[in-house]
């Protein structure tokens, strides 16, 4: 097998294993990710990888997906994003075409509530997993924290579009490290 015709390969499966084995969407992915894409192959440095999921979630689309796409793009080009998006996007389509056929006698089965009620929490204590590793890697200094609060306080209150706090918490990034000499 070619070489990168192998890379490919590889990048697809190791999304769509990503894919396959976690539930409760791309957050609930983000852990699985980062232990993949920076432990297991070192695509990505642990410090990247915070930069790369802002940047998933600042865009549209799902963050697994986008992620998927930018590493990706990233490694091998166009051809890798492809890969990565196909590996994992296609377990979800497998199961969802699988649970379409099969919902209407799950819908009232008394074990199958129980199970995603379970599944759910779960799903929430990941969910804070990679929030919390995202936060330490995040949160460098007093002003991080800082946006942070804001952000959130301005997600929760709803006083303005999520977009919004993403562009807003960006710019006072670039004014506040740029009066300090920290960037270019």
């Amino acid at each position: 097998m070619n070489e990168k015709l192998r890379d490919y390969w590889k990048l697809f499966i190791v999304f769509f294993r990503i894919g396959l084995f976690t539930f409760g969407g791309g957050f609930a992915m983000l852990p699985l990710i980062e232990k993949e894409v920076v432990d297991v192959h070192g695509w990505v440095k642990r410090e990247e990888i915070v930069d790369i999921l802002a940047l998933s979630q600042s865009v549209p689309g799902a963050i697994a997906v986008n992620t998927g796409v930018f590493i990706g793009l990233r490694l091998y080009g166009l051809p890798g994003a492809i890969a990565a998006l196909l590996g994992v996007v296609t377990p979800s389509v497998i199961v969802i075409l699988i649970i379409a056929q099969l919902f209407s006698q799950f819908q009232s089965n008394l074990y199958v509530a129980r199970a995603f009620s379970g599944v759910k929490a779960a799903v929430l204590g990941l969910i804070a997993a990679a929030a919390l590793k995202a936060g330490r890697n995040a949160l460098r200094d007093r002003f991080g924290m800082v946006v942070t609060l804001c952000a959130l306080l301005l997600s929760v209150s709803g006083l303005i579009p999520v977009i919004w706090v993403i562009v807003l918490g960006g710019l006072s990034g670039i004014v506040y490290y740029r009066r300090r000499g920290a960037m270019p």
